[in-house]
């Protein structure tokens, strides 16, 4: 029995592969930061007939991660696997937002990561078990209006880079998962006021305005790849044998990701994305 416990899964890629991994044969423990938004993963376990055990645990929050790592072990015996999904969207430029903002950016989406991930450390030492964590393309290729965003999951991706040849040393596999483009309502999921965040950007208005258009179109369902199919990459990487150190969840992932990575001048990058603020 594989003990795998997965965090931010109260909606879209999380909650797809809650779902996924207990249909593989998983015993899951989900986890959200509220509790009262679980009943979209209870009613998709219940569809796809698994049952997921559903705990509190907020990246941000250290007593909330030792908490549910010590309760999980305490009632299941071990954790095999650690799935670091939880993460935040945003959307800003320096100039117009203060150093706060970037802070708890890194927080969610580094700090919890590498927080979870040391708690987690001495059960999957124990277990030979294994680390995957959901960055995105938004970790490789630097994109317009996403600065702390882009920071902090190039900082996961430095640090699981890092971190992977040491883990081998104690017999952890750790594996980076790189989504694109994920169906999903882009706007709200950011939490942005469009018009009002357009009308107060200044000199960056036309530039936010394009560049809000070309997102909310790729993220949307007839451009974009689905949360389960995203969802089914992690799990195929979570059942191999010999996980990949980083994998890309779609073609186009692919395609974005080796442009950069093959890159060296910053040219064909910069020429992409500037298309997309002009």
């Amino acid at each position: 029995m594989t003990i795998t416990l997965i965090t931010g899964t109260s909606t879209g890629i999380g909650l797809q592969v809650a779902v996924q991994a207990a249909q593989a044969g998983h015993t899951v423990v989900a986890t959200m930061r509220d509790l009262g938004k679980a009943d979209a993963l209870r009613s998709a376990a219940s569809d796809a007939g698994v049952t997921v055990d559903i705990r509190q645990l907020d990246v941000t929050d250290a007593a909330s991660i030792a908490s549910c790592i010590e309760a999980t072990v305490a009632t299941h015996g071990a954790i095999d696997a650690l799935i670091n999904n939880a993460g935040s969207g945003h959307v800003g430029t320096i100039e117009q937002e203060g150093l706060d903002a970037v802070r708890d950016v890194m927080e969610v989406n580094f700090f919890g990561v590498v927080a979870t991930t040391r708690a987690a450390m001495p059960h999957l030492r124990a277990s030979k078990g294994r680390v995957l964590t959901v960055s995105s393309v938004g970790g490789i290729v630097g994109q317009p209006f996403n600065e702390a965003y882009c920071a902090a999951k190039f900082a996961v991706e430095g640090f699981m880079e890092a971190f992977a040849p040491v883990a081998a040393t104690v017999g952890v596999r750790v594996s980076l998962v790189e989504p694109g483009a994920v169906s999903s309502d882009f706007v709200a999921n950011v939490g942005v006021d469009v018009p009002a965040m357009v009308a107060a950007a200044g000199a960056y208005g036309p530039a936010l305005a394009s560049y809000i258009a070309r997102t909310t179109a790729a993220f949307s369902p007839a451009a974009a790849q689905t949360p389960a199919g995203a969802a089914a990459a992690i799990v195929e990487l979570l059942l191999a044998e010999t996980p990949a150190v980083r994998i890309q969840t779609s073609d186009g992932a692919r395609a974005f990701v080796g442009r950069k990575l093959a890159d060296l001048d910053g040219s064909a990058v910069f020429s992409e994305t500037i298309g997309w603020v002009s």
